[in-house]
């Protein structure tokens, strides 16, 4: 009987949307028993290539989905590594993601992705139903976690590396960059442009609150006027961008630059200025942060901070990968993969 025959007739009476297919329908299906269905599909290099196709057949013409959680009770592997960021809509973690993605699925492995909101009560939730479900191992975007949060980590037992920041007290492993670098290179570079009368407009997060920390500090160690400041909601968009220069112009007429927690926000603050006919930046310098692919198109393109979000995304990936198979810790917890301005017509 031909194999379409053959499976129309042993597909009647297959289990319905209100019952999974298990590995015996298919077995039943295929002829074979349920250990040779596992065996073709795990180890198919055992398993002669006639009764594969069978098996193949099968799985297709039921729709069957492997349990890779009983497979993984079995190997102790789960082959799935969580990341966890703060938001999957911002750009800026896009490169770190995608890269993340390509090197855990170059070694066999899944990335399982999370969004935590930009406050600890999200990400506490959120560790908790992903160590639930015994991850391989986990990539954190930023350092600011809860006590509770630090302690659920280093004893969950998986290779934790957290991402976008440095810190000298890791739970695990690291790779980032110093906000409060980025911050004091970013007041200099506007300072040697000759602006004194300086800005930031920062999203309200940790890791833009260390930038404009620096910032103000290292205005203050040049003998600049204390920089004002607008603090919007996190993720940061367009709209904020319009609304703090508004805000800024209507209390401090006078400011000759403005460093942006991230390209949104500076795009939001071009737009605004280009509306009020405000030259940039003939008057106002426009820093950004992130190096998002429209800034360089934006008009005037946009001189922001460059971070290398791909290899963050592959550093990561390769120190977890490597201690999930047992090899030693690497020698250096931390990784500062750094950054770089890129300058630009807006300042």
């Amino acid at each position: 009987m031909p194999l379409k025959q053959e499976v129309n007739r042993l597909t009647d009476g297959m289990p319905t949307p209100q019952r999974a297919t298990t590995v015996l329908d298919v077995a039943r299906l295929a002829g074979v028993s349920a250990m040779t269905v596992s065996r073709a599909l795990n180890q198919p290099q055992r398993v002669p290539a006639a009764t594969r196709q069978r098996v193949q057949a099968a799985v297709e013409a039921t729709r069957y989905v492997p349990n890779l959680l009983a497979c993984g009770l079995r190997s102790r592997r789960s082959r799935l590594v969580a990341a966890i960021v703060p938001a999957l809509g911002s750009p800026v973690f896009a490169e770190t993601v995608q890269a993340l993605t390509a090197t855990l699925g170059a070694a066999g492995y899944h990335l399982m992705l999370g969004q935590s909101g930009y406050g600890p009560v999200g990400e506490d939730a959120l560790l908790q139903a992903v160590i639930g479900r015994r991850p391989d191992g986990i990539v954190l975007v930023g350092v600011d976690h809860s006590q509770r949060a630090r302690q659920t980590l280093a004893r969950c037992g998986v290779p934790v590396v957290e991402t976008w920041d440095l810190t000298s007290t890791p739970i695990d492993m690291l790779v980032g960059f110093s906000h409060a670098d980025v911050g004091a290179a970013v007041c200099r570079f506007l300072a040697g442009q000759g602006r004194r009368r300086l800005a930031i407009v920062s999203g309200a997060d940790g890791r833009a609150a260390r930038r404009a920390q620096a910032f103000t500090a290292t205005a203050d160690l040049l003998g600049l006027p204390p920089p004002a400041r607008v603090e919007v909601e996190a993720p940061t968009t367009l709209g904020h961008g319009r609304q703090a220069l508004r805000q800024l112009l209507a209390q401090h007429a006078g400011v000759e630059g403005i460093f942006c927690s991230s390209d949104m926000l500076a795009l939001g603050v071009l737009t605004e200025a280009a509306h009020q006919r405000i030259a940039v930046p003939g008057r106002i310098g426009v820093v950004g942060f992130g190096d998002q692919p429209l800034a360089a198109d934006a008009e005037p393109a946009l001189t922001t901070v460059r971070v290398d979000g791909a290899r963050i995304g592959r550093e990561a990936a390769l120190r977890a990968i490597g201690r999930i198979a047992g090899s030693p810790a690497p020698e250096l917890a931390a990784l500062d993969v750094g950054f770089s301005i890129v300058p630009r017509c807006s300042a």
